[in-house]
């Protein structure tokens, strides 16, 4: 056992399997005591199984660790409250709070129904926020304290995702939002997007060639909830980690502007925008017809 989380407490969603059960069982090692929740459900979200946050229980007690199963819906405000209030009666406090859990329901755009769109955004999304909101106001008053939200590069967009990389996208803006009005109070903020083999990385219509494994992004995690990220002031941040590659994402600026001598017309900015303002290319945008050649083979293009 290490003791680089020695003394904290950790509440992990999605720690059932694949990553969020990497990074419980990390964090179980390095010390900390540790909330495992996992509502058991199927890559769609279907069939909620309470016996799956419990195996990882018992992969940590077996370890010489501490932990406990919350077998909870975090897309429900009473779920999120139910994973901190958990850590609050069994340990005593929350010192960090990592948003795993998610599920995937693929669709073009222009076929997505409202029942594949709203369990993807409540799961990613909506679960962030309802553990993050309970998490936060314990840490406000401990003064103290880390939230972890997951993002995926699909946050730039997906072709036949739009659910996932909505919900992935907001997860980035409440992460930096959190880092903002919380950082008075001594707590921080970061997201992570991890590129990683998991049930969910099969649906990728690309083969990643800087991929890793759930155990690759657990060290990542485990650094931000420790007291040495807190030192060094890390917030606000988007790291992805694939394998041994880790990068950090650049903050939302703007790239160039150009004023007029009153309000735009139409025509004006027909003139001058294209050629002076410009435009900030998308790569997938140029990719787009390599991927269709590749599906149409039955391929998957390297990403």
């Amino acid at each position: 056992m290490g003791n680089f989380l020695a003394g904290k407490v950790v509440a992990v969603t999605g720690a059932g399997r694949g990553i969020g059960r990497a990074v419980a069982l990390a964090c179980a090692h390095e010390g900390a005591e540790v909330v495992v929740n996992d509502y058991g459900v199927g890559v769609d979200g279907g069939e909620p199984r309470s016996d799956i946050a419990e195996a990882v229980v018992k992969e940590i007690t077996a370890a010489g660790g501490r932990a406990v199963a919350v077998a909870d819906d975090i897309s429900t405000m009473a779920g999120g409250q139910r994973v901190v209030d958990t850590a609050l009666t069994r340990y005593g406090r929350l010192d960090g709070a990592v948003c795993v859990a998610g599920i995937l329901r693929e669709r073009m755009l222009f076929n997505m129904s409202e029942e594949e769109w709203d369990p993807v955004v409540a799961t990613h999304l909506k679960g962030t926020f309802t553990v993050f909101r309970a998490a936060s106001a314990v840490m406000r008053r401990q003064q103290s304290g880390t939230l972890i939200g997951f993002t995926s590069g699909n946050h730039a967009g997906s072709v036949s995702q739009a659910n996932y990389a909505a919900a992935k996208g907001g997860i980035i803006s409440l992460v930096r939002s959190a880092a903002l009005g919380l950082h008075k109070y001594g707590v921080t903020a970061n997201a992570v997007a991890p590129v990683a083999r998991t049930r969910m990385s099969a649906n990728v219509p690309m083969e990643l060639t800087e991929i890793g494994e759930p155990e690759d992004v657990a060290p990542l995690v485990v650094y931000l909830l420790s007291d040495r990220a807190q030192e060094q002031g890390i917030t606000g941040q988007v790291y992805s980690i694939a394998g041994p590659k880790v990068a950090v994402w650049a903050q939302p600026r703007e790239l160039r502007a150009a004023y007029a001598d009153g309000p735009w017309t139409p025509q004006q900015l027909a003139d001058f925008l294209p050629g002076t303002v410009g435009t900030d290319p998308m790569p997938l945008l140029e990719r787009l017809g390599e991927m269709a050649d590749a599906a149409a083979r039955k391929e998957r293009p390297n990403a």
